[in-house]
C-alpha cells in the first residue's frame, strides 16, 4: 500500500486483497474485515476492492440532491463514476428537478426521490455541503439510508453528509470520515484520512477529497483496474 511516496507509486500499489464474503444474491464482495482507504496525496486501493476488469454488469448509483449540495462533492464523484461506466441516476429532493448547489451552479436532476420509491440501486450517493440540513430534515431519506444498511448495499457519503448516517444509527462501531464542521457531533470522526472504506460504508472529508472519494467509488463498485485508469486520464 502506498504511503505517500513519489506519485509514480500511488496508481500501482502493491495489491494485498483480503478474504471477501459474497452476500447471496449481490454480485459485490463484501470485505469480512474493516478496510480504511489510506489516501494521502493520491489514491491508494483498499483490501477488498475489485482487483481485475469490470463487472460483467454495471452498477446502478442513486445521487441524492437537494438545494445547498456542495458543487465539487457532487459533480466529482458523479463525473468518474459515468466515465467508468455506471449508471448514475441523479434524484431530487424536492419535486422541482432543477437543483441549485451552494455556489449557484443550478444541477437538473433527471427525476425525484418520490419518483424513484420501490427502485433498486447498488450504492446510495449523498454528496455535501450546507444543504444535507435538508437531507437530515427528511423522513425519507433516513428510511432510504436504513433500507441500503439493512439490504447489504453500499451507501457513500462526503463532507457533512455522514451526518445523517449518524441521525439513522449507522456509524456506531463504525469507522468513517467526515467534514470538520460536523466533528461535534461525529466525534469518531478520523480526520486524517481523506476516505474511509468500512464494509459497505463509504465515507469521505470534503470538497478537497472528492477526486479520491469518486476513485475510490469507481475501485469497489467496478475494478482497481478501472479507476487506475480513470485516474491517469485526468492526470489525478
Amino acid at each position: 500500500m502506498p504511503n505517500g511516496g513519489e506519485r509514480a507509486q500511488i496508481f500501482k500499489p502493491q495489491l494485498a486483497p483480503q478474504p471477501v464474503a459474497h452476500r447471496p444474491g449481490s454480485p459485490w464482495p463484501q470485505p469480512d474485515v474493516h478496510a480504511s482507504l489510506l489516501l494521502k496525496k493520491g489514491l491508494g486501493i483498499p483490501a477488498g476492492a475489485h482487483t481485475e476488469g469490470a463487472p460483467n454488469f454495471m452498477p446502478a448509483v442513486l445521487t441524492l440532491l437537494m438545494d445547498g449540495f456542495e458543487e465539487l462533492e457532487a459533480v466529482a464523484p458523479i463525473d468518474l463514476l459515468r466515465r467508468a461506466g455506471a449508471e448514475v441516476t441523479l434524484a431530487a429532493l424536492e419535486r422541482e428537478h432543477r437543483v441549485t448547489g451552494r455556489n449557484g451552479l443550478v444541477m437538473q436532476a433527471e427525476t425525484t426521490l418520490d419518483a424513484i420509491a420501490g427502485r433498486e440501486f447498488d450504492m446510495l450517493f449523498l454528496p455535501g455541503g450546507p444543504g444535507v440540513k435538508l437531507l437530515r430534515a427528511d423522513p425519507r431519506v433516513r428510511t432510504l439510508v436504513q433500507q441500503y444498511a439493512t439490504a447489504g448495499r453500499w451507501i457513500a457519503a462526503i463532507c457533512a453528509a455522514p451526518a445523517v448516517l449518524h441521525d439513522a444509527g449507522l456509524l456506531s462501531a463504525r469507522r468513517y470520515t467526515a467534514h470538520f464542521s460536523v466533528a461535534g457531533e461525529l466525534p469518531a470522526i478520523l480526520a486524517d484520512e481523506r476516505v474511509v472504506v468500512d464494509g459497505k460504508l463509504i465515507t469521505s472529508r470534503g470538497a478537497g477529497t472528492a477526486i479520491d472519494f469518486g476513485l475510490t467509488l469507481v475501485a469497489q463498485l467496478i475494478s482497481t483496474a478501472k479507476a487506475r485508469e480513470i485516474a491517469a486520464a485526468i492526470c489525478a
